[in-house]
Formats: structure tokens, sequence, C-alpha cells
């Protein structure tokens, strides 16, 4: 008895360790692999059928015998799967292919051996289609395969003559084979369903590179387009230098600068911070440098071409978007700048003679925040040498690893130690100051800045751009 015991648990993890290995390679096939991506050619329902129907002869011949003399096989086990994961036309394939080998056989228990190998592979393809070929989880096959066993059992009682016999054989055969057949499925189902998963996972990984790529390749060409509201170069100017420099914090942003040649003799020098950053941000810096540059042109003055521009604005301000901006006018001849603040980090000031540092501040509240906004307009004298540097918030606030901030201070020092410089030249050192104070620290903030510096009188006649 002891023997007997042991011989069918060698059989069982035989049995079982052919299952797995069977399971993985049909797995790994081309033809299966496809099957489970619904392409569906008749090589590839040939291929599977004749798989799942060697599997189902393999159950028949490989059945382990129980002390009562009868068989215990997993002859249905190939089919259902076949259908379960193929469809009908597979299981009933497969089914086919087992229960005729089946019925070759012979015995009192043939027809419904066969009859139930069948039907095994036929409704588990009915199921996959009646779920809209939505596979069944693990236990979900588990308990079909179990059933699948029970309605085995009854055809051969219902069938199987004579019926001493045909009860004798389903007493001895009913719990190994039903419990057999149900850890086989599971153990199907599991590598099925991991490949399933994985195929799905590397689709969804193919779908998201791809629209990874395309939404690198949308900000690109957005960036592109922000950069070509940028000025393409600084103006060259009679007794005047401008340098400039603008860093997004992600591929687009808030911020910008403009020149704008408003009459001979006159520019208009602007520099914004819109609320926010990215996308929203770069749209709506957009529109307000569109509406300031239309406004800017012709007579008006600072606080004329700002308040007019601060209309249309607030109007399609629908989101809560506003903009801090300074704008101002400098008149080449008199070298004189009148300028109004909206609301924006008043620039800072060196006056070369006697050496001391201005804000540049006026009353005024940021665009896009009401329809009516009242702007203080200040006019500003210019002598040699003098140096104005516009920035952002960008620029004060950026932070060190010890969470410092660069400052309006440090700001203010760095133009008084290096004043001998070009505009270009002091932008260029202010920015590598900023890049060695934040010592690779993330930047949170858009960054923005130029730099205007009287010249003295030259020679030539005034060429500008």
């Amino acid at each position: 008895m002891g023997n007997s015991i042991t011989n069918i648990l060698i059989d069982l993890a035989k049995i079982t360790s052919f299952i797995v290995l069977a399971a993985y390679l049909i797995s790994r096939t081309g033809f299966f692999s496809e099957i489970l991506d619904r392409h569906n050619t008749l090589k590839n329902h040939l291929l599977t059928i004749f798989c799942f129907g060697i599997l189902s002869i393999f159950g028949t011949l490989g059945a382990v015998e129980l002390p009562s003399g009868a068989a215990a096989n997993i002859r249905d086990l190939g089919p259902l799967i076949a259908g379960l994961f193929g469809g009908p036309l597979i299981g009933l394939g497969a089914g086919l292919i087992g229960g005729i080998q089946r019925y070759s056989m012979g015995g009192f228990l043939a027809v419904p051996c066969s009859l139930a190998t069948v039907l095994a592979g036929l409704l588990g393809g009915l199921i996959l289609l009646l779920r809209k070929r939505n596979y069944l989880n693990i236990w979900q096959v588990a308990v079909v395969a179990f059933s699948m066993e029970l309605l085995h059992m009854g055809l051969a009682l219902a069938i199987g003559r004579p019926f001493s016999d045909a009860l004798a054989v389903v007493k001895s055969v009913v719990m190994p084979m039903t419990i057999a057949n149900a850890i086989g499925a599971s153990i199907f189902a599991y590598i099925f369903l991991n490949l399933v998963k994985e195929k799905r996972t590397a689709a969804e990984k193919e779908l998201y590179g791809h629209e990874l790529e395309r939404k690198k390749f949308e900000l690109e060409a957005a960036r592109q387009i922000q950069i070509s509201f940028m000025p393409e170069s600084t103006p060259i100017l009679k007794e005047f230098q401008i340098g400039a420099f603008s860093l997004p914090a992600l591929e687009v942003g808030g911020d910008y600068y403009d020149f704008i040649p408003i009459t001979d003799g006159k520019w208009g020098l602007v520099i914004g911070d819109v609320s926010g950053k990215g996308f929203p941000a770069a749209l709506f810096m957009a529109l307000s440098r569109t509406c300031v540059r239309a406004n800017a042109m012709g007579d008006a003055t600072a606080s004329e071409a700002i308040l007019k521009a601060n209309k249309i604005i607030s109007q399609d301000s629908s989101s809560g978007m506003f903009i801090t901006l300074f704008y101002s006018v400098l008149d080449l001849k008199n070298k004189k700048l009148r300028y109004v603040n909206a609301g924006h980090n008043p620039p800072i000031v060196l006056n070369d003679k006697r050496g001391d540092i201005k804000l540049l501040g006026a009353k005024g509240i940021a665009l896009g925040v009401m329809d009516d906004i009242i702007l203080e307009e200040v006019e500003l004298d210019l002598a040699t040498n003098d140096i104005i540097v516009f920035y952002t918030d960008g620029v004060t606030e950026a932070i060190n690893k010890q969470e410092e901030q660069f400052g309006e201070s440090r700001l203010a020092d760095l133009i008084k130690q290096n004043n001998h410089l070009s505009a270009k030249d002091l932008v260029d050192k202010i920015k590598n100051e900023i890049m060695n104070f934040t010592q690779g620290e993330p930047q949170f903030d858009d960054l923005t800045l130029f730099a205007l510096k009287v010249l003295p009188a030259p020679d030539s006649p005034a060429v500008q751009k």
C-alpha cells in the first residue's frame, strides 16, 4: 500500500512537471503569442490545435493508475485551456484530437470520456466568447476545470454501461481527476496570464514611449516658438550697450524681455514674468508680448501703452493668470528713461559718478488682475557709464544647497564690482555667479535679465538695428 501511494505521488510529480514545462514552452511559441494578440491566422489556429491536441493525448497515455485499478487522467486539460485562451474553434479542434484518440482505445466508457474531452474544449471557447475574449483569472480557470471534470463524471454515469461499473470508476477517480485538472489548469492560467500581462506591459511601454517622443517633439516645437518671441539679438544703439539672457525652468516658461523700436530715437525696453511656469505661462506670455508691442508703437507714453495693453490682457485672463511687467521708453537723444512698473521687481541702477545704487520703483500692480489700474510714470536721467540691470525674481530667488537665496543685495554688489564690464559681459558674469551660487540645485523658476549701459558719445552717427 505504501509503495502504491509513493508511486502515485511520483507519477503526479512527473505530470505536474510536464504541465509546467508544456505551459512554458507553448507560451513562448510565436504562433500562440499571436493567438493571444488576436492574430488568428489559419496557421496559428492549426499549430495551436495540434499542440493542445497532443497535450490531450498525453493526458490519456500518462494517466496515473490508482490502487482500485482505475486510471486518473488530465485528458480534458489541453482542450479546455485551448478553448479558454484560443476560442471555441481551437478548443473544439484540440478536443476532437484528444477525444478521437480516447475513443480508439475502446472500453465501456469510451463514448462519455471522448464526448467530455470534446465538450471541454468547446465549452471553454464559448466561455471566452461570452466574456468578450476577456480571460478568466487563475481561480476562475481552476473552478471551470473542476466543474468540467464533474461534467465528465456525470456523462460517465449517464452513458456508461453497466452503471455499477461506471459508478465504481467514478468513485475512485472523481477526486484525483478533478483536483489534478484544476491544479493543471491553474498552472497554465498562471503562465499564460503572466504572458498576457507581459505583452500588455510591453505594449503600454511602447505606447508610452511613442507618446513621450511626441510630447518631446511638441515641447521642442513650443520651445522654438517661444525662442522666436525673444529678440534674436540685442539692438545696437548710439551711446548704449545692451546684453541679455533668459533660461526657462522648464522647456518653456513665462519670462520674457523685448526691445521695441517705437520711433526714430526711441526704444521700448520690456521685461515681464507671468505667474506660473510651463505651457500656460508661455501662452499667456505670448499674449502679453503681443499686446504690449501693439500698444507701444507711435506716440503713446509708457503708462498709456501699458494701460491699453492691460485692458486687453485682463479681458482674456479668465484663467486667473497675471503678469508683472516693467516697461520703459529709452530716449537715445536726451538720454532719458521714462518707465512704469506693473508690480515687477524694480531694476537696479548704478550711478557711475556717485557710485550709489537705486531701485526703479513706481506705483502699479500686475497686468491681468483688473481692467482699470493706475500706473505711476517716472522719468530717469541717465549719465555716461550708468548701468541698469532688469531682471525677474528667478534671479534673486535662486536657491543654493543651504536654501539661501541669491538676493537683491548680492546682485547689487555684483553690479558695483563689475561696472567696468560691457553690458554683455556683465550679464554673463551675473549668470555665471548665479550658477556657481546654486551649486547644481534644481532651477525652480525662470531666470531672465538684461543690462543697459550708457556709453560715452561716439564720433560716428547712431546705428540702429
